[in-house]
């Protein structure tokens, strides 16, 4: 007969050692568990920096951009110089533009400036919401000055924002500007033209708000300006002549620095006032409409606009007064 208490220690031994063997496995288990947590981890980690450096790199891209330009006309690596030298090679060049890309008006007509008036320079693009906006509380007042030898308006003409359409609406929509401005000797029709595209109720959206543009529909705004229907059917026809000159003259006139926002970049609707830039920033700090706080900056009262005559106080060379000092 076996000894029971050999038996005993036998069945105690085998418990420790099952027990010490149980321990093990569980102990490996755990290791291989937290080894699988760990890469788990790891691998959303690695994703996650990943996402942020590709976030980063694309804020980057988007920093090192011209501001407000399409796809058709973004020139991030040409400098001024070279944009305007690609400017002045463009084969159709209308005639009634200056060397700087600009129509000027005044109640003299094309390309003649009132003596002693100031110069308003306008910076628009047709789809613009800004420039329609400035369009539509300024040009009255605008037109009133010009034809009464109180200022000269110095039109330029953008479509980097053509991508947004998906009919090509601003190079339609200004290369017509351009051709009124070349083939319609009253610029007071232009004026207009400008005012009706950029009603609230003609002006489309933009990207998934864009409704289709016809030529046709453009034709009748001009002819509703003004131009003969003879222009006016020519400058809608289709042939787009001066779009060439109208991209190249928006690539040079956005890399310009002396019209950078406080941003840094150029930016519509812009506005120049003898040559100075015209924050618009400062008529919600002065608290003052547009149309009084441009009064204000050109040394004008209100009660003589359109009076011949009555000149602003800034002239032809004075920088515009500031409405908050």
């Amino acid at each position: 007969m076996s000894d029971p208490k050999r038996q005993a220690k036998r069945a105690t031994r085998a418990e420790r050692r099952a027990a010490e063997e149980a321990a093990q496995q569980a102990r490996a288990e755990q290791a291989a568990k937290e080894r699988k947590q760990q890469t788990i981890i790891g691998c959303i980690v690695v994703a996650i920096i990943v996402v942020l450096v590709a976030i980063a790199g694309f804020a980057v891209y988007k920093a090192m951009r011209p501001s407000n330009t399409s796809s058709s006309s973004q020139q991030s690596n040409m400098t001024v110089d070279e944009a305007y030298s690609k400017l002045k090679k463009v084969s159709t060049q209308p005639a009634n533009a200056d060397d700087k890309a600009g129509f000027v008006i005044s109640s003299k007509g094309y390309g003649q400036k009132a003596e002693g008036a100031p110069t308003v320079s306008i910076y628009m693009e047709p789809l613009c919401p800004g420039c329609a906006s400035v369009n539509r509380q300024l040009d009255p007042t605008l037109v009133k000055l010009m034809n009464a030898g109180q200022l000269n308006i110095d039109l330029h003409f953008l479509n980097f924002q053509d991508n947004k359409s998906s009919d090509n609406y601003s190079n339609r929509a200004f290369n017509g500007a351009i051709y009124i401005a070349e083939h319609d000797d009253d610029p007071d029709h232009l004026l207009q033209y400008l005012s009706n595209i950029y009603a609230e109720d003609f002006q489309p959206g933009e990207l998934s708000n864009y409704v289709s543009v016809s030529d046709n529909k453009l034709k009748k705004q001009a002819i509703n300006a003004g131009v003969s229907e003879d222009v006016a059917a020519a400058a809608f026809s289709g042939d787009n002549e001066y779009v060439d000159w109208l991209t190249a003259s928006n690539n040079y006139t956005i890399l310009r620095p002396e019209l950078f926002s406080s941003s840094g970049s150029f930016s519509s609707p812009t506005l120049t006032i003898n040559g100075e830039y015209w924050d618009l920033h400062q008529l919600s700090l002065a608290k003052t409409s547009m149309v009084d706080g441009f009064l204000k900056a050109i040394g004008l009262d209100s009660d003589q606009v359109g009076v011949e005559g009555q000149m602003p106080s800034i002239g032809a060379n004075k920088k515009p007064i500031s409405l908050t000092d």
